[in-house]
């Protein structure tokens, strides 16, 4: 149910901030606008200034008077805004069949209509870089002091480059690094178009590892392939009448040992865990500044009723920055992101990322929305702010449909000055239309059984 809700509440915000950007637009170039809708399907209930409050469809061939129908749909993954004259996802063309009216979309100059299109993906763009900046002046950042890599398991791409676990990083390409946002901006941006020689500490001694660029592309896939070390399991949620309840358990607490072993990871947890089916096993937590010591007796399943997380519990320190400060902080982190997620998008071209390892549909949102919800306001947030920035990334690519391919067209129009004809719209919209339904409907089904 946390899932869920969180789910829609942030569908909900994302779908409200892109199409209200849309509207807004419309509004001030003087468009009707006919209908603002959060989700797409069968009308559930809405309200506009001709008849009010209403459940259910409204009456084919209502006339509106120029008003806007605000309702929400039955289908919560999107939404719309329909504007008069615009050949859209509606498919609507009843209004070819007239003369253009003044306040039709189609009426409208070039710039209008590319600003129109546009809005949406600037809103998404706005509502990121505000989240970013807020969180920014308010939180500063955490700057995880260290190099030194955590756990590497066989046949990972850490692992295939010949890393091996708790390798501390000393260099790369000559280019000494302290902190872990220095390696991974070393690796991913400052020497992205090269090949990568790390120096690394290993059991005393200085090991010297190479990576060419072929080889980062195809076995880390060009992502950033490390994780720190001085990570420990943190309690996400406790099952009711579980037996980590029936310990004392609760969320937030950080394991540290378990079975008088000491945890590195959520994996450690979950062998010892498994291995040991109704066996009491010895407990050392730390919550919030205190250390508890329990007993906990996994089921006949190995099972104790908890979900993980992780937490960073090594040298870190916090940098703040002054509210101009941040709000450039937060620029080159969209910056950042924008160029990690083409990066990935060309990789899923290229072939060398799968598909369903690039995009999450409505199960891996719900699931990221809910920890990062059940992890503090500021952590959803983020969340938030990357799942906007998501969208205003693939919304703006060429493709039909999307906002991107809308702009397509109008361009082509405006160079031409004149329209396309109907026919070939529609077709482009249908084509489009179809493509994405069933790039959905593949998502949705990687969410659920390719995980």
């Amino acid at each position: 149910m946390d899932q869920i809700f969180y789910f829609i509440i942030t569908i909900a915000i994302l779908v409200f901030v892109h199409e209200f950007g849309h509207f807004a637009a419309a509004r001030i170039c003087k468009m009707q606008t006919d209908v603002f809708a959060i989700g797409f399907g069968k009308r559930l209930f809405g309200w506009n200034q001709v008849n009010g409050f209403t459940w259910g469809d409204m009456p084919e061939d209502f006339d509106m008077q120029g008003h806007t129908d605000y309702r929400l749909c039955a289908l919560p993954l999107g939404g719309y805004v329909k504007i008069a004259g615009m050949v859209d996802e509606s498919f609507d063309t009843k209004f070819a069949e007239a003369e253009p009216k003044p306040y039709e979309f189609r009426a409208k100059p070039t710039y209008q209509k590319l600003f129109v299109i546009t809005a949406g993906v600037m809103m998404n763009l706005t509502l990121t870089i505000l989240i970013f900046w807020g969180i920014n002046f308010d939180q500063g950042k955490q700057v995880i002091k260290t190099t030194q890599i955590g756990i590497v398991e066989e046949g990972t791409a850490a692992d295939q480059l010949g890393f091996e676990s708790h390798d501390k990083i000393l260099s790369v390409n000559g280019e000494s690094v302290e902190s872990w946002d220095e390696l991974r901006s070393k690796v991913l941006i400052d020497n992205a178009l090269s090949s990568l020689d790390f120096k690394a500490e290993r059991n005393g001694n200085i090991e010297s590892i190479s990576v060419s660029k072929n080889q980062f592309e195809k076995v880390a896939e060009g992502k950033f392939f490390l994780s720190y070390d001085f990570q420990r399991p943190i309690i996400l949620d406790v099952l009711p009448n579980s037996p980590a309840e029936d310990a004392g358990i609760e969320a937030g607490d950080i394991f540290v040992e378990l079975n008088s072993e000491v945890l590195k990871s959520s994996g450690d947890l979950i062998k010892i865990v498994s291995a040991n089916p109704e066996v009491e096993l010895p407990v050392v937590l730390v919550r919030n500044e205190d250390t508890i010591k329990t007993s906990v007796t996994p089921g006949m399943e190995g099972l104790i009723g908890v979900s993980l997380g992780e937490m960073y519990t090594g040298p870190k320190e916090i940098v703040s920055f002054g509210f101009f400060e941040s709000l450039g902080k937060s620029l080159s982190d969209v910056v950042y992101i924008t160029g990690v997620t083409y990066s990935m998008l060309k990789n899923v071209i290229t072939g060398e990322m799968p598909f369903n390892r690039a995009f999450g549909g409505p199960v891996r949102i719900a699931e990221f929305a809910a920890k990062s919800a059940d992890t503090g306001m500021v952590n959803f947030l983020y969340f938030l702010a990357q799942l906007s920035l998501s969208l205003a990334i693939l919304n703006i690519l060429p493709f039909p449909v999307l906002d991107g391919g809308h702009f397509v067209i109008i361009s082509i129009e405006g160079i031409l000055r004149r329209e396309l004809p109907l026919k070939v719209k529609i077709a482009i919209q249908n084509t489009g239309f179809v493509i994405l339904m069933a790039l959905m409907a593949f998502i949705i089904y990687a969410d659920i059984f390719m995980r």
